[in-house]
């Protein structure tokens, strides 16, 4: 266990204790990774502040069972999260589908190559209409891997599948960017989607 792992471990130990100011610590550590991982999956910030409060109250409501011995507390509230999202996901799946309609917006550009001529901040946000628009299945292990820098192992971990499966899932996810975002042309899959977390730093 690494210096990290022992610190959680006493700041749970004290928060089932019930020392409010551990769990507000546990909170100040976690609350960021877990926000935007439920933004970058719903596309809606109100969605996210929302799950990420609801993880929490999931969290204080079952912190006198979970056990640092068996998994982490990060692939815990990941998976928490994961759960809570697909739920907004399904209730929202019209509204989502709407949103994330990039196939029309692209064949509506007149070159087919929109991307060459936009901004930054217009790419980050085809970018991230393009990874909304993915399945689910592919949506979170980009978020997780790409996006959040979990390892295969982590986003297995949480997802409950095995390694080979988010690898699998990971390679067509980036296939499936590369064919959404029209820039083949422009480079290898590989060199494309290496991007990917660049430009979306700020999502």
């Amino acid at each position: 266990m690494d210096r990290t792992d022992l610190i959680v471990e006493t700041m749970l130990r004290r928060a089932k204790a019930g020392d409010e100011a551990a769990f507000a610590e546990l909170y100040e550590r976690f609350s960021g990774p877990i926000f935007r991982f439920a933004w970058q999956m719903s596309g809606s910030k109100n969605a996210a502040e929302d799950i990420l409060q609801e993880v929490f109250l999931v969290l204080v409501q079952k912190l006198d069972f979970f056990d640092v011995q068996r998994a982490s507390l990060s692939s815990y509230l990941y998976g928490i999260a994961r759960n809570i999202v697909m739920r907004w996901l399904e209730q929202h799946r019209q509204e989502a589908a709407a949103d994330a309609d990039l196939e029309e917006q692209v064949a509506r550009s007149k070159d087919g190559n929109p991307l060459m001529e936009l901004t930054r901040e217009e790419l980050v946000k085809w970018v991230r209409k393009a990874i909304l628009s993915l399945p689910e299945t592919y949506r979170e292990v980009v978020v997780l891997c790409e996006l959040q820098e979990l390892s295969y192992q982590e986003a297995a971990s949480i997802i409950g599948c095995a390694v080979g499966t988010v690898r699998s899932r990971l390679h067509r996810a980036r296939s499936l960017l590369v064919q959404k975002l029209h820039i083949i042309e422009g480079g290898s899959s590989e060199k494309t989607t290496g991007g990917i977390s660049y430009e979306l730093s700020a999502f």
